[in-house]
């Protein structure tokens, strides 16, 4: 009993589909946040022209109204095209790293809409809960990981910059275009570094809370128990069960029909398949049956294995409607199934 309420198991499907709809999923902020981040760096390395050409255009704007008396309606104006070229300038890059925040949730759990985790929870505001959030091993686990990311970052970066600095001599025999071209090299450098950095953390991290989530998510064998029990009440998939167990039972009797002694058809709609094993049976017994399509696949595979086919339109239909399949035939179809048996068995002579 105390094995079942231990939770060993590794989550079911439907638990885990249960989860996703409480908005309970695998998520990584470390990942989302290398994705920001490095949306964020592409877009600075390819975004420096085009920030060059409207603070140009900017500064060009501002320097023209040098000397010139300042009135009510030019100051309005100044501040709309300020905060028209704000909004140039920084609408690109508030739209790329809102979609980047966005792919890098997507990327991992896929598209989910819920409200659920918003909706408020009184028990959150639970002074005891909060110190048991705060001092739990999830958060200490948290605060290392922070810790060792910085550390890290701080260590590579310096490395970087201690490299850069044995190049600081040779600046002053370049131009100033020349050093920016250096200073811009660097700084690229230096920002791809620490994105090698974060993507590191951002791998072992969602393998971390994938883990971590699976963990949280265990069940007992009890649970198990129960959610079959709960599942198997299912009207649809009852239904679903029983026809996987008719197509189960018509494959193991399709796979009689070739070990029957014959086939009697009325001919086109049915089919019945009849062994008589003397030794076994104490009657004739109907190892398969049907109608229309299946009727024509049972004789299909009779003709294929040398079963022998009859014609006896009112015994296949008298059979097919009072013997199921797997159960011998009643007393008052002795003699007519007996009567073809023997010519079965008579044909048989003659051809060997």
């Amino acid at each position: 009993m105390a094995d079942d309420l231990e939770k060993t198991e590794e989550p079911t499907p439907k638990k885990l589909e249960d989860a996703r709809k409480e908005g309970n999923i695998a998520k990584s902020q470390e990942v989302s946040g290398f994705v920001v981040l490095l949306v964020g760096a592409v877009l600075l390395v390819f975004y420096l022209k085009y920030v060059t050409f409207y603070l140009e255009d900017f500064f060009r704007y501002y320097t023209s109204f040098i000397g010139v008396e300042l009135t009510k309606e030019i100051v309005f104006g100044i501040i709309l095209k300020s905060i028209e070229y704000i909004f140039l300038l920084l609408a690109p890059i508030v739209i790329a790293l809102m979609l980047a925040g966005i792919i890098g949730n997507v990327m991992q759990f896929g598209f989910l809409f819920t409200i659920k985790p918003i909706i408020p929870k009184f028990d959150k505001l639970n002074p005891i809960n909060g110190l048991k959030r705060l001092f739990s091993i999830k958060t200490i686990v948290e605060g290392v990981k922070t810790t060792l990311k910085t550390f890290i970052a701080f260590l590579v970066g310096g490395i970087i910059f201690v490299h850069f600095l044995s190049e600081i001599p040779r600046l002053e025999l370049m131009s100033f275009f020349e050093q920016l071209r250096w200073f811009e090299e660097k700084a690229i450098i230096l920002i791809f570094s620490m994105l090698g950095v974060f993507f590191v953390f951002a791998v072992i991290d969602f393998i971390w809370q994938k883990y971590n989530y699976k963990k949280s998510l265990r069940m007992s064998k009890q649970e198990i128990k129960d959610e079959f029990k709960q599942t198997e009440g299912n009207p649809e998939v009852k239904a679903k069960i029983r026809q996987l167990q008719r197509e189960m039972a018509k494959k193991r009797m399709m796979a009689e029909v070739p070990k029957a002694d014959v086939v009697i058809t009325n001919p086109t709609h049915y089919a019945v398949a009849i062994r008589y094993d003397k030794t076994k049976d104490e009657a004739p017994r109907v190892i398969a049956k049907g109608v229309d399509k299946l009727a024509l696949k049972i004789k299909e595979i009779a003709r294929e294995a040398g079963v022998m086919i009859v014609e006896n339109p009112s015994l296949a239909r008298e059979l097919y409607r009072s013997v199921d399949v797997d159960e011998v035939i009643p007393p008052k179809l002795y003699k007519a199934v007996a009567e073809v048996l023997a010519f079965v068995y008579r044909a048989k002579n003659k051809t060997l």
